[in-house]
């Protein structure tokens, strides 16, 4: 078993920014560990004026980033590429004991990191224009250019994969990045920046680490023309807000309340396997992407129930730095108290607690902050349960006749991230697909990404696209030339 004293803390906790430390204005704040309630130490909380001065070092590296070569850029990418596949297990074990997720998960964090420097870093030749025939004397050509300083804040359930992945664009397209790493789990970024220190030149990447105050400078920074979120809904709503006086580019990826749909048809052991995969209980249900509406067919519903009570009973709550831990913690006593809230709530409505619902048994996770799988039966689509994000290990199973109906409830909800649909039947498979209001829809599948597809949400899921070209030319405004000669 894996263990503290195996865990290689950074040995700076301050900001990173013009390729080197400052002690931040805004004073520090203690980061812990939510498996055991350890205080992990202190942290830099940056104030509006330590964002200032990282922006400022952005904006002074920006114009030669922005012209060094492609291949060079490249280059330099695919060093950070191979610097987190080399210490991906080290950062794993950071990141288990700060947010709470397994570290065999967390490994995979890493690798997948590594994969987004690589994949971006062999697409910067793809940033094209075009030409456009104007006849003899004129040649009209149209390039792609980057915006200047990017902000990027991230959510805490990848806390290195987040912060690192979602560097890899922007810097690809030349722009310079300030990322904010979630305030619950700041210190991967630390040891990050720490290890890939003198690759990138000074000023093309940053890290400010930081609470409300630090992601609303930066949201709102006047020299920051392009701002990311991966978080709420809420937050989302705060940074476009921020950002509207001064017609920012924003790109937001949010929350979600999402559907699983099993037919009749289904094959019932895939379907099941799905319905429990999708909805990421590795890392405690605290998933965007997390499919925890089950709208299961009245036919099959009491044998596809059956299926996911069996196969749920292998995720159990474990120290997320033990490699065999199944199902890590909760990032937080505020998450764990909201996530508990719910279920009562679920209770208080009618739903039927078939499965969790608590605090693990287990005395060795007695100090930190655990959530069995639940699963909750009898649940109507008019129940809160089934319309807001709970953001944990939450499963809501909705029984359905009607086609149609079982449609609208599950478009009824303000959220549009994610979609399954489990059917042997190919004309169910395209209609199904075609109704759900969600930008990513498996079939026959529920949970992974696949690098190089977009990945994004409709309606209050967010705006813009991840994980693909089209990340990529975000990052871009196009320019036209037109030259007479």
């Amino acid at each position: 078993m894996s263990g503290p004293q195996n865990i290689r803390l950074p040995e700076h906790r301050d900001l990173y920014y013009g390729g080197q430390w400052h002690a931040p204005e805004g004073g520090y704040v203690d980061t812990w560990n939510p498996a055991t309630g350890e205080c992990l130490g202190p942290c830099a909380d940056a104030n509006a004026a330590d964002v200032d001065a990282a922006v400022q070092a952005a904006q002074a590296a920006f114009a030669e980033w922005s012209r060094t070569r492609p291949a060079e850029r490249a280059a330099l990418m695919r060093k950070v590429a191979t610097v987190l596949r080399g210490h991906a297990t080290e950062l794993a074990l950071l990141d288990a004991a700060n947010c709470g997720n397994p570290v065999a998960e967390m490994t995979r964090d890493a690798l997948a990191a590594a994969a987004q420097f690589d994949f971006f870093a062999g697409l910067v030749t793809e940033i094209k224009g075009d030409t456009i025939p104007m006849g003899e004397g004129v040649v009209n050509l149209s390039v792609r250019e980057p915006y200047g300083v990017v902000g990027r804040i991230v959510a805490y359930n990848h806390p290195l994969m987040f912060t690192a992945a979602k560097s890899a664009a922007p810097l690809a397209a030349g722009n310079t990045v300030v990322m904010k790493p979630p305030v619950q789990a700041p210190l991967s970024a630390y040891r990050w920046m720490e290890l890939i220190d003198g690759i990138l030149p000074p000023g093309v990447l940053n890290v400010v680490s930081g609470g409300t105050e630090c992601g609303a400078a930066l949201s709102a920074h006047p020299d920051v023309p392009f701002v990311s979120l991966i978080g709420s809904v809420a937050t989302g709503r705060a940074v476009a807000r921020a950002g509207a006086d001064r017609l920012k580019r924003i790109t937001l990826e949010l929350g979600g309340k999402n559907a699983c749909i099993i037919y009749p048809d289904a094959d019932l052991e895939r379907a099941s396997h799905g319905a429990v995969h999708g909805m990421n209980f590795t890392w405690s249900g605290q998933s965007c992407g997390s499919t925890s509406r089950l709208f299961v067919h009245e036919s099959v519903h009491d044998e596809v129930v059956a299926r996911v009570l069996d196969k749920i009973r292998h995720y159990r709550p474990g120290l997320p730095t033990d490699p065999a831990t199944t199902m890590g913690a909760i990032v937080s006593r505020a998450q764990f108290d909201k996530i508990m809230k719910y279920i009562d709530l679920g209770l208080s409505e009618g739903a039927t607690l078939a499965y969790g619902g608590k605090r693990p048994d287990d005395p060795a996770l007695s100090k930190g902050f655990f959530i069995e799988p639940t699963v909750f039966t009898d649940v109507t689509a008019k129940m809160r349960l089934a319309n807001e994000e709970i953001f944990g290990p939450v499963l809501s199973v909705i029984k359905w006749s009607d086609e149609e109906t079982m449609l609208a409830q599950v478009n009824a909800v303000e959220y549009g991230l994610t979609g399954a649909v489990f059917t042997r039947d190919l004309a169910n498979a395209h209609r199904a697909a075609s109704r759900i209001q969600a930008g990513f829809i498996w079939v026959n599948n529920a949970g992974p990404h696949f690098l190089g597809t977009s990945y994004g949400g409709y309606k209050q899921s967010g705006i813009g696209r991840d994980e693909s070209i089209e990340e990529l030319l975000s990052y871009t405004q196009g320019k036209n030339i037109n030259i007479t000669y």
